[in-house]
This record gives C-alpha cells, structure tokens and sequence, in this order.
C-alpha cells in the first residue's frame, strides 16, 4: 500500500519510491524488507489488471470518456474511462480520478472508424449501453462514435469543451496577423535573452502540438512584461537599464491593445471551460453560461466568440433529458494520461509497454482492500501473459533485437576430420 501510493499520489517514480521505503527502513530501525523498483512495477501492473478485468455494473446510465494515447511507433491505444450518472459528484466539483473506472485498454497498431466501433461495441458488453460518450473528436474517435450513436439511439456523442475551445481560438487567431507576429517575436526573444540577465523575462516556451490549448501562459506572460516596462521606466534601476530593456523587449509596446483583447478572449474561453467542467451540461445551461460572459466580452470579437460558445452549450443541453445532468468535459483522461507519461518518463522512448496497465490503476478508488484483493487473484503471470498477446514486442525490445551483435556459428566437432 505504501509502494503503490507513493507512486499514485505522491507523484514518486518506481525508483524513487523503493528508494524511499529503504530510507523510511532504516530511519525507523524496521527489520522489513524493502520491494525493488521492478518489483513494485508489478505490483502496479497487477492492480491496473485487476480494475480493468473485474466485472462492471450492467447499467443505462453510463457515461464513457474515450480518447487514444500514443508512445514512440505506429500503435495508439484506445482507453475507456467510465462512471454512473448516479454517482456524479455534484455542480461545482469537477470529475476526479477515483471517480471513474476502467472499461478498456485497447492497443492496436491501426486506428479508423470501423476499429473503434467495434471496440466500443465490445465495451458495450462489459457496461450495457452508456447514455453518453465523450470525446475530442478526432477523426477516427469521431467516425467511430458517430456510428456506434447511429445504432444506438440512446447513446449521445459530447464534444469535449476544452478541445471546442481550443479549435474555437485556432480559427480566432489563426487569421490575426498579429498573432503571428507576435509568436514569432516571443521565440526571437526567448532565444536572445535566456542566457543574460534578463533570463527571468524570457517568454515560455510555445508548445508544436495542441498549441491552441496552452496559449494561456504565452498572452499572460506578454501581459505582465508589459506592465513591468512600464513601472521600470518609472522607477529604473542601475541593474536593469532602461535602454537594455528596450533594445529587448521594448516591441511588446506595439502588441498592448492585442493584449488586451486576446486576455479578454481568454477569459471568455475560462470562463466557459470552467462552467462547463464543474456545471455539466443540463436544460437551461446557456442561460447561465451568457448571464456569466456577458460583463466579460466587451469587445466586438469576443463578443462573437462569446455568443458562438452559447450557441454550442445551447446545442449540447438539447442532447439531455428533463431533470438530467451529463458532463461536459474529458479533462480527467487528459490528466490520466499525464500521469501516465510522467511515471513513465524515459520508457515511453520503447513505445507502447506494459505500462500502460497503470492508467487503470490510476483509477478508481484504492484501498487497502482492493490491492490485497488485486494481488490475491492476479498473478504475475496473467500480467505477463496480456503484455504479450495485447501489446507485442516494445520498440526497445525490436532495436535490441535488430542490433544485437551477430554471433558466430558454432561447427560441430563431426564436421572436422582428424587428419593421420
């Protein structure tokens, strides 16, 4: 129990953790053994297979929260996370960990429509039915979705707010002109100061991928540095000398109404996000959602952004029932899966591992019971046993085998004749 909560909730890796309880042996003066990193690796892996594998509540009240994780390789793997209508916490409190369970763990080296149809099809057998599935709507998830709503009338297909929000801002900004300009000039500017004494200026880094979901600290950071120059010019200081500072960051003067509207456009994108995470989507959830950005957008473009957000809360309230609440938002599988990638840290280089059990065991409540239940029916062997048939061999184990070097073969002493 220690080993596992260490890793779970204390954020400590596998090495770390078995490196604590050999720390908190000795300090105490225990006589107890203390388990290897490998050890409690499986240990982990031997809970996740037990979440995953044990039988499920037959239920029309399910709601799933699909997404693909990919590794290093061609595989992505389709993960299921779900939870009872019943036991939804209640508005104001966002979904946390413990308040899903794992319905599938699915890994496959190609992914389309028909693939994750007939996963969720055979999900279906675990769970019944769900009421709702939510997803970011890529292009594979979404075609498998859409199908398995087609057949099943009673199944609804939720966009994740945050991936709206994100695709909402994409088209917002990716036609501003000065957005990109500004982009650009934050990355030069990075690259000159980062190693002078203006280093605690330098603008974060700007993510490649899912850029348009962490522009946040970017527009925060050009706000806050526009402030300091102008209280610097005010009150300058013999360490920072204003020409310096000018010479470096001056441009961001010519940004300052861009600035404000782009901070405005992010507060009209939180505060949607956040009613929608913690509100769910019920009848009538546009109208609060309006009465909330209204003193917000002021100006002309977030006053569009705004009504565009409405009218797409507005369209996701018709898919719920009089006097029910679904939820509006996957965010919970998101932070699963960083979880994941952080206990994992240099593994993901061999792809797809066994590993990925841990997302189930992340899961869920874990009590003293479940893992003495986990260990009790799960053995190393079954873990091992799913490792081969589900996942194959790990990019690691395929370089390893393709550079292993080439042995010599062996003659048999019957080859040689003796000569007299």
């Amino acid at each position: 129990m220690l080993f596992v909560t260490l890793v779970l909730d204390a954020a400590t890796s596998l090495r770390g953790a078995s490196r604590v309880m050999v720390l908190i042996m000795a300090v105490f003066h225990l006589p107890l053994a203390t388990p290897s990193w490998f050890t409690g690796r499986l240990w982990l892996l031997r809970l996740g297979y037990y979440k995953l594998t044990r039988p499920k509540e037959q239920a029309d009240d399910w709601v799933w929260i699909v997404d693909h994780t990919v590794q290093l390789g061609p595989e992505k793997c389709l993960v299921i996370l779900g939870m009872r209508l019943r036991a939804l916490p209640v508005r104001g409190i966002c979904l946390r960990h413990e308040d899903v369970e794992p319905i599938a763990v699915c890994p496959v080296t190609q992914s389309n429509g028909e693939v994750v149809y007939q996963q969720l099809e055979a999900s279906g057998k675990k769970t019944g039915i769900p009421r709702a599935i939510i997803s970011d709507h890529g292009s594979d998830l979404k075609a498998g979705v859409e199908k398995f709503c087609h057949e099943h009338s009673e199944t609804s297909s939720i966009y994740d707010i945050k991936h709206k929000t994100a695709a909402v801002l994409k088209r917002a900004l990716q036609e501003d002109t000065r957005w990109h300009v500004f982009t650009h000039e934050a990355m030069q500017t990075k690259n000159r100061v980062q190693q002078t004494v203006l280093a605690f200026l330098a603008p974060p880094n700007q993510r490649t991928k899912a850029r348009y979901m962490n522009i946040e600290s970017l527009i925060t950071w050009g706000r806050k540095t526009l402030m300091f120059l102008d209280t610097h010019e005010c009150e300058g200081t013999h360490e920072l000398p204003q020409d310096h500072l000018e010479a470096q960051l001056g441009w961001l003067r010519g940004f300052r109404e861009q600035l404000q509207e782009w901070g405005e456009l992010l507060a009209v994108i939180a505060v949607t996000e956040s009613f929608v995470r913690t509100q769910g989507l019920y009848r009538g959830a546009q109208r609060e959602l309006k009465a909330l950005l209204a003193p917000l957008a002021r100006l002309q473009r977030t006053k569009k952004v705004g009504a565009h957000l409405v009218a797409f809360v507005a369209g996701e309230c018709l898919k719920v029932k009089p006097s029910e609440r679904l939820l509006g938002s996957s965010e919970v599988i998101e932070s699963v899966f960083g979880k994941v990638k952080r206990l994992e840290q240099d593994q993901a280089k061999s792809g797809l591992t066994g590993l990925i059990l841990s997302v189930a065991a992340m899961v869920s409540t874990t009590t003293t019971e479940v893992i003495q239940k986990a260990l009790a029916t799960v053995s190393t062997k079954q873990v091992l046993a799913w490792c081969k048939k589900t996942l194959g061999p790990s990019v690691q184990a395929k370089r390893k085998k393709a550079l292993a070097p080439r042995r010599p073969t062996e003659q048999k002493r019957d080859q040689f004749q003796v000569a007299v």
